[in-house]
């Protein structure tokens, strides 16, 4: 999100860098809006690509949910970043062609009758500077891709989280949700590039006065790994994998660091980092990319919780956020372990309890107790190998403000005896 980077200096980008290309991440999507100030970030961010030396390939994202579209004359802003782009040697070319993709734009018809006319016509504009590969995530029925003669495929932003549930739907439903939209979109495409959505939770809690979000998706169940899983299995068909997101703070589903300009979502990000989300999406960034899973060296634990129970109520002026009845009063642990161990749960003080795992990765969770923690202790003959137990972390019953983020930590260490 290139609209939460306002302060950012080429260093900044360039930290960014680093740490996405130290876990397995070969590039970022520049999602932009209209504000003319974007520019000079997008400048900065491919310097920096240049900067940092390494293979890390950058590609513009135009958020059509903001960038004007009604006339011919608004493809004017997609011709100055693709001028600005095009030629920069961190540039991601797909086939050969500069990399275009879009949030929304199934509205934008640039003065012309239908979605289709209106991006063959910036496709065509584009393309008098360089061939282009669009890859659009119009939100539109998957039968009406073959139409879409102005695309080169499709990137479905929608498929990382199972929107179909409601607090209506039955309970065999919402615990591990399907995951199934994309295969509806793979069918419709022809053999054009599919690029996949990832992402490890939704949480945005913007009342009437300010942009008028304030919902959840169910992030439970392990989301971010399960959908990793998925897209390993997958792998054949699916031809990119776009992480949702890296500091979408508003969403509540950044994998990088608290930092830059928030969008007013302070009350509900700050001292909930997600870090340990990015070395999960390392393993499986590599998982996915080779075929193979790399081998687990060290134990480590992941561990992620919301703040208070989902009925709690708050003093809040934004309202509870819709769809808070899909979500569990659990927390919810990753164990990578190089041999059999038993790991040991526990919120409050008489509630633990103990599981035998195999060697690889398990999944498990625990229910949260008011007034509790989160813990997870792992042990092998009878010693304790490492620990998880975020320190600030209070599953409180009286919330101040809603908040349905995850406080997400890991284990940094085996413990040494």
């Amino acid at each position: 999100m290139v609209g939460n980077t306002h302060p950012y200096t080429i260093e900044d980008w360039l930290e960014d860098i680093k740490l996405a290309h130290r876990h397995d991440i070969d590039g970022f999507a520049l999602n932009i809006g209209r504000e003319s100030w974007q520019r000079d970030r997008v400048l900065d961010c491919y310097a920096a690509a240049l900067q940092s030396q390494l293979h890390f390939k950058l590609f513009i994202s135009f958020d059509m949910t903001s960038i004007p579209s009604e006339r011919e004359e608004d493809i004017g802003l997609l011709l100055d970043y693709v001028r600005l782009v095009s030629q920069h040697p961190n540039q991601f070319l797909y086939d050969g062609k500069v990399m275009i993709s879009t949030f929304a734009g199934e509205n934008s018809m640039f003065g012309h009758a239908d979605l289709n006319h209106g991006w063959m016509a910036v496709k065509k504009a584009l393309e008098g500077i360089k061939p282009i590969h669009l890859i659009p995530s119009f939100f539109v029925e998957p039968a009406r891709h073959p139409k879409l003669k102005c695309s080169d495929g499709y990137f479905n932003w929608n498929g990382g989280w199972p929107l179909h549930l409601t607090p209506n739907s039955p309970p065999e439903e919402i615990r591990c949700p399907r995951l199934d939209t994309d295969s509806h979109h793979i069918r419709h495409l022809s053999g054009k590039t599919f690029m996949a959505a990832i992402s490890p939770w939704f949480f945005t809690h913007y009342g009437a006065a300010s942009w008028n979000k304030n919902w959840i998706y169910r992030g439970d169940d392990w989301l971010l790994v399960r959908r990793w899983e998925q897209l390993v299995v997958a792998r054949d068909n699916v031809d990119i994998v776009q992480i949702i997101s890296w500091n979408d703070y508003g969403e509540s589903h950044y994998i990088g660091p608290i930092k830059g300009a928030q969008p007013n979502s302070q009350a509900w990000v700050n001292g909930y980092p997600h870090d340990a989300w990015l070395e999960l999406t390392s393993y499986f960034a590599r998982a996915f990319k080779t075929g193979k899973y790399p081998p687990i060296t060290t134990d480590t634990i992941y561990i992620w919780g919301r703040p208070h129970p989902k009925d709690a109520w708050a003093p809040d002026d934004v309202p509870r956020p819709r769809n808070w009845e899909l979500t569990d009063d659990v927390f919810w642990v990753v164990v990578m372990a190089t041999a059999p161990a038993i790991i040991t749960l526990s919120s409050g003080s008489e509630d633990a309890k103990s599981f035998q795992l195999h060697a690889g990765l398990s999944k498990l969770c625990h229910p949260l107790v008011p007034g509790g923690t989160m813990r997870a202790e792992l042990g092998r003959d009878g010693v304790l190998v490492t620990s998880c137990k975020p320190d600030s972390f209070e599953f409180q019953s009286c919330p101040v403000l809603y908040n349905f983020n995850a406080l997400v930590a890991k284990s940094f260490r085996s413990i040494q005896h």
